[in-house]
């Protein structure tokens, strides 16, 4: 783990660069191109770049540390698409050849901290140079990117050609072209002397596009393949059904965890959201004797390794994650099930369960909390409420009236009944506020933990009951008690369009005058 990244208090998000971020920008080139033959930027280019396109150049920043730096200007595609070399198309890199009637944006620098690496830093870059490129709708991204590997590999395959193939069909690994080509990039041309002092890559630079899909494409001819493509303004949610087992430690349950965030961020989700208490698979690595309550707080003693675990995936994956709930331990010995959301840059975010259930309160000595907040994220703002709470249309109200369009609900149930409270509550709050509900629940067994022995879970990502939306009102489901992911891309313009011209207006039409949700907790 980078050691910037363990203190919590510090955020990790891309920004445009300024003029005062050049000092920092110095310094990362320099350590990013040690060694390699190339050097790092002075301030005159720098200068150039910022000032001829400002909104095209980004800083990715841990606090105030600058960590990566992307760099971007606009250009004609009879230049960019045809062969050239570094200095000439970005002019000495001043990015003087800028051209504001420019139909392509081109992609002359992207560095990262080495120090940094593993976090998806690049990828945040690159998501921005495609999100500025659909803003200005441009007809896509061209650069010619590095292949530091291609020096000690040629030999093996001959010529550059049959490597840049072999990398291509995944039959050998780069860690540039290869990151490139999973970000949604096509090779169109190798490009010899492009960058003589690349000694790494020998001189060449691999012709790369990204086409944007909200514009026609110029010359296009017929139809090209997308596996998986994102609909432009979506939100991407993957939200995991799983299966409760024996686990032998901590690093286990780590993996497990771990692997589902992977599979949600290779399918470029937004959001990975975990159900209700599935930490407590952590009370199975060893067998504790006492009460229910005091295995159940004995969790808790997890509590600070599980959320270095989650704000670590969620920076090195890129992802948000709704990370279920967990039992805490208040200062005052109060427990708690409370749900943490941690974002991908950095930011923790926790809210309790209001509601403990009979059953929680009976056996686990569960306190509920007083507070129900909307949560900023880059997606919009959201909203938790941990299973039964679903079950109280006054909670969700409060969130709606402080602008939630998504509300997760991560739950953990022993039968079918209890499940389909929570189920048929969840589908009347999307309806009756007019949001989009996402469920995640726990399957399986866990034998000789008291209190949480059986699961029956159907996750599923809910939607209003109207045109817009799916038929049934359900955008993804699951099999019942099978161990699995759904996925689904929900829009939130879509829900302005339902609120404002829908057939029926449950928001627009409430009646003021006679009621209202009056929040008296924090």
């Amino acid at each position: 783990m980078c050691p910037p990244f363990s203190d919590p208090d510090q955020r990790l998000f891309v920004r445009n660069a300024t003029l005062a971020d050049i000092p920092g920008i110095i310094d990362l080139s320099r350590r990013v191109y040690e060694g390699t033959g190339m050097y790092g930027y002075t301030k005159g280019p720098l200068t150039g770049q910022i000032n001829t396109f400002p909104e095209g150049q980004f800083v990715a920043m841990l606090g105030d540390t600058v960590v990566g730096y992307c760099a971007t200007f606009r250009i004609g595609g009879e230049v960019a698409l045809l062969r050239h070399d570094w200095t000439s198309i970005t002019g000495n890199g001043y990015a003087s050849r800028h051209d504001p009637e420019g139909d392509w944006l081109y992609g002359m620098e992207v560095c990262v901290d080495p120090e940094c690496r593993g976090y998806r830093i690049g990828e945040r870059l690159y998501n921005e140079r495609k999100q500025l490129c659909q803003h200005l709708n441009l007809q896509g991204v061209v650069f010619a990117g590095r292949l530091p590997t291609l020096r000690q590999r040629l030999k093996k395959f001959g010529s550059i050609e049959a490597y840049v193939e072999a990398i291509k069909a995944k039959e050998q690994r780069d860690p540039v072209l290869s990151f490139q080509l999973h970000q949604g990039f096509e090779v169109h041309d190798i490009i010899p002397h492009y960058l003589d002092a690349d000694h790494d890559s020998m001189g060449y630079g691999i012709h790369l596009v990204w086409r944007n899909p909200k514009v026609p494409q110029n010359g296009d001819a017929g139809k090209r393949k997308r596996y998986g493509q994102r609909i432009p303004d979506t939100v991407r949610i993957g939200t995991v059904q799983y299966q409760q087992r024996p686990v032998a430690s901590f690093d286990e349950f780590a993996e497990i965890v771990r692997y589902f965030v992977d599979v949600v961020a290779t399918y470029k989700g937004d959001f990975v959201v975990f159900p209700e208490l599935f930490t407590l698979q952590l009370l199975s690595i060893e067998a504790r004797k006492g009460s229910p309550a005091e295995t159940f707080a004995a969790v808790a003693h997890y509590a600070d390794r599980y959320r270095e675990l989650m704000r670590d995936l969620a920076l090195r994956h890129n992802i948000n994650i709704v990370a279920g709930s967990t039992p805490v331990r208040e200062d005052d010995g109060t427990i708690r099930n409370m749900a943490h959301v941690f974002l991908r840059d950095g930011q923790v975010f926790t809210q309790p369960k209001i509601h403990p259930t009979p059953n929680e309160a009976y056996w686990w000595n569960v306190r509920g909390g007083n507070r129900v907040n909307a949560i900023d994220t880059d997606c919009g703002p959201i909203g938790v409420l941990i299973c039964y709470d679903a079950e109280f249309p006054e909670l969700a109200r409060h969130l709606v009236d402080q602008g939630v369009s998504i509300l997760f609900v991560p739950f953990c149930t022993d039968e079918r009944q209890s499940y389909l409270r929570v189920r048929y509550c969840c589908q009347a709050r999307a309806v009756e506020n007019q949001i989009y509900v996402v469920l995640s629940g726990n399957v399986g067994n866990l034998p000789n933990v008291p209190n949480m022995e059986i699961q029956y879970g159907q996750s599923c990502i809910l939607t209003p009951c109207d045109f817009p939306f799916a038929r049934d009102g359900i955008a993804a489901d699951t099999e019942a008690n099978v161990e699995t992911v759904a996925f689904a891309d929900l829009r939130p313009e879509t829900l302005i369009t339902a609120r404002n011209s829908g057939t029926v207006k449950n928001l627009q039409d409430r009646r003021h005058d006679l009621y209202s949700v009056n929040w008296r907790g924090e």
